[in-house]
C-alpha cells in the first residue's frame, strides 16, 4: 500500500505537524488547496485540518472527494487550541461525515494563535469570545494567544502510522 498525507493549514500550525509526519515517515506531503491533490492514487491516507470557528478547514475538500476516501485506512489529525473531548469530537463531526468519520483514527494536537497575525475582525471576534467566555483559562488564551505546537506531540500519529504498517503492509 502507498500512503500520503494531505492537509489544510490557515496559520500554519497543521502544515508544520504535516511536515513533522512527512520527514518521520517519508510520506509525501500534500497541501489540498493544491490542484494535484488526488488522493484516489494512495490506499492509505493521513489528514490533517486546522480547526478554525468549529469547522475543520479541510472539510469541503472532503466532500468533494468523498467517494475517494471512503475505502483505505486513514488517520485524522485535528490542530486547534481545543484538547480532545467530546466538545472537540462535536465540531469535527460538524465537518465530516460520520460514515467517514467512524472509519477513521482522530487524533487532536494543540496549534498556536498570534492574535497579531490576525485580521482586524478576526481579533475583535476572538476579544469578544474572550469577554463572554466563562473559563478563565481559555478567554485569556482567546485574547493573549497560545503556542502550543510541539513535535513530540506527533508520537501518536507516527505510531498509528507502524501499526498500519505492520498489519496491512503500507509502504
Amino acid at each position: 500500500m502507498n500512503g500520503a498525507i494531505f492537509f489544510s493549514s490557515r496559520y500554519g500550525s497543521t502544515a508544520q505537524y504535516a511536515n513533522w509526519i512527512g520527514e518521520v515517515t517519508g510520506l509525501p506531503v500534500i497541501d489540498v488547496n493544491d490542484a494535484k491533490a488526488d488522493p484516489s492514487k494512495y490506499d492509505f491516507l493521513i489528514l490533517g485540518s486546522a480547526l478554525i470557528f468549529y469547522r475543520l478547514t479541510i472539510g469541503k475538500w472532503v466532500k468533494a472527494y468523498l467517494a475517494d476516501l471512503k475505502s483505505g485506512s486513514k488517520i485524522l489529525f485535528t490542530v486547534s487550541g481545543a484538547e480532545a473531548g467530546p466538545k472537540l469530537h462535536r465540531w469535527v463531526a460538524a465537518s465530516i461525515p460520520e460514515s467517514l468519520l467512524s472509519k477513521m483514527d482522530h487524533v487532536a494536537l494543540r496549534g498556536r494563535m498570534n492574535p497579531k497575525k490576525l485580521s482586524w475582525g478576526l481579533r475583535l471576534i476572538m476579544k469578544i469570545g474572550a469577554f463572554i467566555n466563562p473559563d478563565p483559562q481559555a478567554s485569556k488564551e482567546e485574547s493573549g494567544g497560545f503556542d502550543y505546537v510541539d513535535k513530540a506531540s506527533i508520537e501518536p500519529i507516527l505510531k498509528l502510522v507502524e501499526q498500519y504498517q505492520a498489519n496491512k503492509g503500507i509502504s
